[in-house]
């Protein structure tokens, strides 16, 4: 389902309510005053008059029947990748992926989001400094390889709105002075004009100077960059730059982008004198964002990547209705690493049974892995340091390495943990059978699926890649642990051999997925009740709306046996006879209580019989 290529003025053009209009003109004002907001809703209302100009009828009636409390469902898995992580012959990366994904392993069975890490032509950060953000990477492939995709799979598109590359077009011109491009980076005319008082304020996620010297028609000038000296941050001060971005974001709607993740966009909006990080200001662009989709293009919803502690985390679902529909679960990750190492599950329970979901049309995205590896952030406040430092010893003796961050204040703390998911919890050549260290990795992975949200899963996460330190080694660059290129050709004889690790692993893991997509209680709208049943396991309810097929979810993560006796009370559920659509056997509820017998690892799921 396509837009039209050119804008079709002959149909009629929207008309933007007035009440919409109102809401457009609130975010403006708060962010620019009303003076400046009255200029400028008009070119809002002219982008989203555009976009419309596009839409065919069969756009309008899909925009029809958008029901938002359903506009995820437990039939949603997404993959993440690199256009460029596996390597294939005879084709372009994209169109190789996409072979690969849909002809050799089939996972289009079970994954029906697909995330395409930024596509764009970059000059660094593995595709996170864009130099021109309306173009697929010619190396990659092309804007048609991207509309083939997405009649297989929803499309998410990366919305790096934060900064742009120091080779952009964009930010020559306003080096040569051009008056077009005049303000749309932050600059100082001396480094001095930014206070050490104001530098220990600046809470960020990299170490090096927040200003970089560059020389332009006016002489030298500091620009400020929040991440390295050739991602140049974006200046939402000026009016134009979020007009360009609004403008941006719809251009991704219309060439097939069903989820657009904003970015680190924890950072978007810089104000020396504070932390310069989650600040009111950017909210209020999520919210205009998010007012732009909803008016121009509601079947397409916005992602948050906001690697923070969790109460800021979860602050970008706003009222639950107005800014983020899906929010990274940046804690999950790091606290089921700690779950596995040290084989006890109570803190992951606790917050899990306190986890808020402010709306129906809100939902949580369940990572365990990105292309970063582990954030550590979201379980500030949750785990004491020392478990930190202890989870942190246990991954760099698996072969992991760890990233900092510039505090507040001066110093620096851990900020993630640079490593595969698999590496994080297998150690390689440690004497433990294959077989373990699979049903461990997969064990770990139940748990996202089974959580109430939408689960995400790294290519390398998918196929269970361990760590190289070797990479890093040659590299310099932490990250590339976890971002080694897949060489199909390797995969596909793995693939041949059943008892591989990559079958080892893919087998089960798909036969999970599976499962979950075909049952109504992984909806992320269902109720989900945690059960504590001992330290040795993770278990949830999940009862869909009818109640009529609801799963106890429970996941063995430790490398012991482990004997539950789980009553009718607790369950809450009234049945006498169980089916465990994993182990695929069935379990007799005797005198009013479940027993339930788990191997090392073991992952159960089970329907009323």
């Amino acid at each position: 389902m396509c837009y039209m290529e050119d804008p079709d003025y002959t149909q009629p053009i929207l008309q933007i309510s007035e009440k919409d209009r109102e809401r457009i003109f609130s975010h403006l004002a708060f962010l620019y005053g009303e003076e400046e907001a009255r200029k400028w809703v008009p070119e809002f209302e002219r982008a989203l008059k555009v976009h419309h100009a596009h839409k065919t009828e069969e756009i309008k009636a899909l925009e029809r029947e958008v029901d938002p409390a359903n506009r995820f469902t437990e039939k949603d898995v997404a993959l993440i990748t690199y256009g460029d992580l596996l390597v294939t012959e005879d084709h372009s990366p994209l169109t190789g992926l996409a072979e690969f994904l849909d002809e050799r392993v089939h996972v289009n069975r079970v994954i029906n989001i697909l995330h395409i890490l930024p596509f764009f032509p970059y000059s660094s950060d593995r595709g996170f400094s864009i130099t021109d953000f309306w173009t697929v990477n010619p190396k990659l492939g092309s804007w048609e390889d991207i509309e083939r995709m997405t009649k297989k799979y929803r499309m998410m598109f990366d919305g790096v709105f934060n900064h742009i590359s120091a080779e952009s077009r964009a930010f020559k011109e306003m080096l040569n002075g051009h008056p077009a491009f005049k303000d749309i980076a932050i600059v100082f005319r001396s480094p001095d004009d930014l206070t050490p008082e104001q530098r220990k304020m600046l809470v960020r996620p990299r170490t090096s100077d927040i200003l970089t010297k560059y020389y332009s028609i006016d002489g030298p000038i500091w620009v400020w960059t929040t991440f390295s000296p050739d991602q140049i941050d974006l200046n939402f001060k000026n009016p134009f730059v979020l007009a360009w971005v609004a403008q941006t974001l719809l251009m991704y709607v219309r060439k097939g982008a069903n989820l657009v993740r904003l970015d680190a966009v924890t950072y978007l909006w810089a104000e020396p004198g504070t932390p310069s990080a989650n600040l009111e200001q950017t909210h209020e662009i999520i919210k205009l964002l998010r007012e732009m989709l909803d008016i121009g293009a509601p079947n397409v919803a916005l992602v948050t990547e906001t690697n923070v502690p969790h109460e800021e985390n979860v602050s970008y679902f706003g009222n639950g209705y107005d800014e983020a529909q899906m929010v990274y679960n940046f804690t999950l990750p790091p606290l089921v690493l700690h779950t596995f190492y040290s084989e006890d599950a109570t803190k992951l329970s606790r917050w899990a049974r306190d986890l808020v979901y402010p709306s129906n049309q809100t939902t949580f995205f369940n990572i365990l892995d990105t292309h970063d590896g582990v954030g550590l952030m979201g379980v500030k406040g949750i785990l004491t340091s020392e478990e930190i430092e202890t989870m942190i010893r246990r991954a760099k003796a698996h072969g992991a390495f760890v990233s900092y961050k510039a505090l507040g204040g001066g110093g620096e703390e851990p900020y993630e943990i640079n490593t595969t998911w698999y590496g994080a919890l297998n150690a390689e050549n440690d004497g433990e059978p294959l077989e373990l260290k699979a049903r461990r990795f997969v064990a770990s992975r139940s748990i996202a699926l089974a959580l109430r949200g939408v689960p995400g899963i790294y290519f390398h996460g998918l196929i269970g890649t361990g760590n190289d330190p070797s990479v890093v080694e040659k590299s310099g660059v932490k990250r590339d642990i976890n971002r080694v290129p897949i060489v199909e050709k390797d995969l596909l004889t793995q693939a041949d051999d059943p008892n591989s690790k990559l079958m080892q692993i893919l087998t089960r893991l798909l036969k999970l997925l599976g499962i979950r997509t075909r049952m109504p209680a992984f909806h992320p709208n269902s109720e989900q009740r945690i059960l504590d049943l001992s330290p040795q396991v993770f278990a949830l309810v999940r009862v869909p709306d009818p109640p009529e097929k609801p799963v106890l979810a429970v996941t063995n993560i430790s490398n012991q046996r482990c004997a539950l006796k789980i009553s009718r009370e607790e369950l809450g559920i009234d049945a006498s006879q169980w089916r465990d659509l994993v182990r695929e056997i069935s379990v007799d509820m005797g005198k009013d209580v479940l027993h339930l017998d788990l191997e090392p690892y073991d992952v159960a799921w089970l329907i009323p019989a």
